[in-house]
């Protein structure tokens, strides 16, 4: 029997970040599996704010034509391939340092897909990495808070790309604000 561990993270994490992660479960004495959940961006979304980026006047005059122009199949096409190699990234980052490590790009909710995965695998924990979303998690709406309150296991939320003392500090990891 092993203590499964469900990750959602954002990007690919770093050889340090995978480290961090591992170093939570060394001493235990069960084998710890890791299941990475890693969302793909959403294609459609990611057109709509590369648009809106543009001038009003250079919107209004050829809307449709902006629009047809774009291959939203090559743009999702891009995003997958895009999470597919950050998945593969964060995968070799943790068995690197020791664990035993799956895991699957999702394109549904990212806070379903962690709901799913931990019953799936009867997942002791959750752990979220993602960078700092200081408007999200005041409002309670980043996904910690969603995960907290939906699936019935610990959470804890790491920020990428920073290490324990530096997210001890003030502002939990929010460094510059």
């Amino acid at each position: 029997m092993s203590y499964d561990v469900v990750l959602l993270v954002e990007q690919a994490l770093s050889s340090a970040d995978a480290a961090q992660v591992r170093s939570l479960h060394e001493s235990l004495d069960e084998p710890v599996a890791y299941h990475v959940l890693l969302p793909m961006e959403d294609a459609a979304a990611r057109i709509e704010a590369s648009l809106g980026t543009l001038s009003g006047g250079e919107l209004l005059g050829t809307p449709s034509l902006l629009v047809n122009e774009v291959d939203l199949d090559a743009v999702r096409k891009d995003c997958l391939d895009r999470a597919t190699e950050d998945l593969s990234t964060t995968l070799d980052a943790l068995r690197t340092a020791g664990a035993s490590a799956e895991g699957t790009v999702v394109d549904v909710s990212p806070i379903d897909a962690l709901k799913t995965k931990v019953a799936e695998v009867d997942g002791r924990e959750a752990i979220i990495l993602t960078r700092p979303h200081v408007v999200a998690e005041f409002f309670h709406v980043d996904w910690t808070s969603q995960a907290r309150r939906k699936i019935g296991v610990p959470v804890l939320h790491l920020l990428e790309h920073e290490n324990f003392d530096e997210q001890a500090g003030e502002g939990e990891g929010i460094n510059g604000v």
